[in-house]
């Protein structure tokens, strides 16, 4: 567990430097913040196309990926409801409960609590020796399709919020054409698999997707943003396996040949993980009291229903966290009601505590709220309990090693580990 609790770490100082360098550098941070968000997706890339190459797909029984989806998505609506609906009937006087305007922020705003952060889960349990088991296999297809369904589910709240665009059906257009090529040619293209190769696939994503969105914005006057999670999936789930080749962040399994490098590539995937740890955190936006006045906002026409609410003191705030980070955390366990057949009660719980981490998409959410205007103390909360999250990944993972650990004696008794 050293190298969990150091992960952790690693998230409290990005997150404490999140809120102390903006006071510390002034106008100069505002110049940072474009490299850390790229080096967060350089970050991201690099264990999602490790993700990928690991990836197992039994043609045969596509059923189960399909009921594998239902079940994530329940991970990512109800905490999206939840935190929603608590925005509108405890934040917000009942006079205004009715008005849609309120709930179109409010789904934006609630939408931060939904995405499991794949990233941050990957690195946690890899460092915790888990990558062989039932959970880790289960855990990686319904976080990774609790993403997509996040990042799905973000087209319909824009198009609320800011109207139609085609550039939005562009890239649903981009998303199903690469998870079709993940599915088409899932590991039969023979590309370099050592890290040096990874890194500059991962680099090449981060800027090419930066790139996108850049462009489409100059030429078009519309953003089009395509998250590096899918296209870095859909890489690595391409990539074939060269025997003697083994580029992932765990430990080799059975059936699997070490290369000769296999100890480096251990080492610096260990290393990237750390890195975007601290990255991660330091993409929390800053916690401010300050009126929506005194903050950047890039739609002037923004809806402000949210905005216009007092704050109501450090006391209520530290309430509002909690019962929110409560919540959120129950929305996301529906998936102990399934899988009976497959695993244990134990098993299935881990699997449920192993979603509740947050990360770069949650901050990439709050981020675009505040981009259309919606502040005040409601968007303080969404902070402090996304970070809240962060802090005690290190803890989740903990009770998903510990909720497993009874299995593995047993299973060591018996023979019937769920192992690949």
């Amino acid at each position: 567990m050293r190298l969990v609790a150091l992960y952790s770490v690693l998230l409290v100082v990005g997150i404490v430097l999140s809120q102390l360098l903006p006071g510390a550098v002034g106008p100069t941070w505002q110049q940072l913040s474009w490299p850390i968000t790229v080096l967060t997706m350089v970050g991201l890339a690099f264990i999602m196309i490790h993700v990928g190459y690991e990836f197992e797909l039994d043609k045969s029984n596509l059923g189960q990926y399909g009921w594998d989806y239902i079940v994530a998505a329940t991970a990512a609506t109800f905490p999206w409801i939840l935190a929603a609906v608590y925005f509108i009937f405890v934040m917000l006087p009942p006079q205004v409960w009715g008005d849609w305007g309120a709930w179109k922020e409010s789904l934006l705003l609630g939408r931060f609590a939904a995405p499991t952060s794949a990233g941050v889960l990957f690195s946690m349990l890899a460092a915790a020796g888990l990558s062989a088991t039932w959970l880790f296999r289960k855990v990686r297809i319904l976080a990774i399709f609790d993403d997509l369904d996040t990042v799905l589910l973000m087209i319909p709240l824009k198009v609320l919020i800011a109207g139609w665009s085609w550039s939005m059906l562009v890239m649903v257009v981009v998303m199903l054409a690469l998870l079709w090529a993940a599915w088409r040619y899932l590991h039969a293209i023979r590309l370099p698999v050592s890290w040096p190769w990874v890194l500059a696939y991962a680099v090449g994503i981060a800027l090419g997707c930066e790139a996108l969105y850049l462009l489409s914005k100059w030429v078009l006057e519309i953003g089009v943003h395509m998250e590096v999670l899918l296209p870095a999936f859909a890489l690595g789930c391409m990539m074939a396996r060269p025997p003697g080749t083994d580029p992932h962040v765990d430990d080799a399994r059975e059936g699997h040949q070490e290369g000769p490098e296999h100890p480096t590539e251990q080492r610096v995937s260990r290393i990237v993980s750390g890195v975007f740890m601290v990255l991660v955190g330091l993409n929390m936006p800053q916690i401010t009291t300050a009126p929506l006045a005194d903050t950047a906002v890039d739609n002037q026409s923004a809806m402000s229903v949210f905005s216009s609410q007092p704050f109501t003191g450090w006391g209520m705030v530290v309430v509002h966290v909690l019962v929110l980070t409560v919540l959120i955390n129950l929305g996301k366990m529906f998936p102990v009601c399934c899988y009976r057949r497959e695993a244990s009660l134990r098993e299935r719980l881990a699997v449920c505590i192993g979603m509740w981490p947050r990360g770069e998409v949650g901050a990439g959410i709050l981020t675009l709220s505040l981009s259309y205007g919606i502040g005040g103390p409601a968007v303080t909360i969404a902070m402090l309990c996304l970070a809240l999250n962060l802090l005690l990944t290190g803890l989740y993972i903990l009770a998903v090693q510990r909720l497993i650990a009874k299995d593995y004696q047993e299973a060591n008794t018996v023979g019937t580990i769920h192992l690949h």
